[in-house]
């Protein structure tokens, strides 16, 4: 059997990875192109392949139908917007995701991003590096509101950290952990009331066909002009301009983002603000998230072949 790796981070703080799936007779291959692989490229590498561990490579209905021996998908992360699933259902193929590896490493990066913009670290960092010493006033994160959409598992260790600030947590989930949220003092908000009354708001949901435009013009215009918007899911769960043009006039007091709908975003005045800190979608890539990822991918792809 042959298995295509995708992820360019696969293995590379843990090699051994490659020698448990290579012990059960898989023949490996890899993504050597250094960058994500478009659809020419997917259907090429696929062509012989019985599996693949995938990251964020597309995976629709016109790929998996050209893949006629594939047989698994071991998604290298938890979102599989990337994946057609009811093509992959069709043709009997397995997928499966690596659900809570990475969830601490994004949770940990969420509250690095909401910390950044509030106190303007990167501001202030060049200005020290430029001779500028100036004090610069910022604001807190203890004792404010957060407020939280999807409250899964990365949602629920942000809440965790918030908490440890000492800040007031809403919360909004469709599928609503009402025994968890009372054990740790989350308190369930309708979107609106979230969009009102929180000073920082953590995007956690994942990319459905009714969480798409999720944050528009409507919802931003709601926020606190003091509020900090951080998205560390998917960039279409957000009206991009809407954001864009609200950081540029000053609606709200800053954002942090780590997804785009297009990465690196095409439009070049996301790079012209201060009011924003921007990150390469790297909010699971840390080596431990890494490796746990790893392992857990490769043991799924094991499983689901039946080696």
């Amino acid at each position: 059997m042959k298995a295509l790796i995708t992820p360019r981070s696969f293995g590379k703080t843990d090699p051994e990875v490659f020698e448990i799936l290579k012990k059960t007779g898989l023949e490996l291959v890899w993504n050597d192109t250094g960058s994500i692989l478009n659809k020419a490229q997917m259907k090429k590498m696929l062509e012989n392949c019985d599996g693949i561990i995938v990251g964020v490579d597309p995976l629709d209905a016109d790929i998996i139908e050209t893949s006629p021996k594939l047989k698994a998908i071991a998604k290298y992360g938890v979102g599989v917007d990337n994946i057609d699933l009811t093509a992959a259902e069709k043709h009997g193929i397995k997928v499966s995701r690596t659900t809570g590896a990475n969830s601490d490493a994004v949770a940990d990066y969420t509250m690095a991003l909401m910390l950044s913009v509030a106190r303007k670290v990167l501001q202030i960092d060049a200005g020290c590096r430029n001779g500028d010493w100036k004090k610069i006033t910022t604001i807190d994160l203890n004792h404010k509101t957060i407020g939280i959409f999807g409250l899964g598992a990365i949602g629920k260790l942000v809440a965790k950290r918030a908490q440890g600030f000492d800040m007031k947590v809403l919360a909004y989930d469709v599928c609503w952990d009402s025994q968890y949220a009372d054990q740790h003092r989350i308190e369930k908000a309708e979107p609106e009331e979230i969009f009102r009354q929180a000073d920082f708001i953590s995007l956690h949901l994942p990319l459905t066909p009714e969480t798409r435009d999720f944050v528009g013009t409507y919802e931003i215009s709601l926020m606190k002009p003091t509020a900090i918007f951080v998205n560390t899911a998917r960039g279409e769960i957000v009206n991009e301009d809407a954001l864009l043009a609200a950081l540029q006039e000053g609606k709200i007091y800053g954002a942090g983002i780590d997804a785009f709908r297009e990465e690196p975003p095409a439009n070049k005045a996301w790079f012209e603000l201060e009011n924003v800190v921007i990150g390469s979608h790297c909010a699971a890539s840390t080596v431990g998230a890494i490796e746990n990822m790893g392992r857990n991918a490769a043991w799924n792809l094991i499983r689901d072949l039946g080696l």
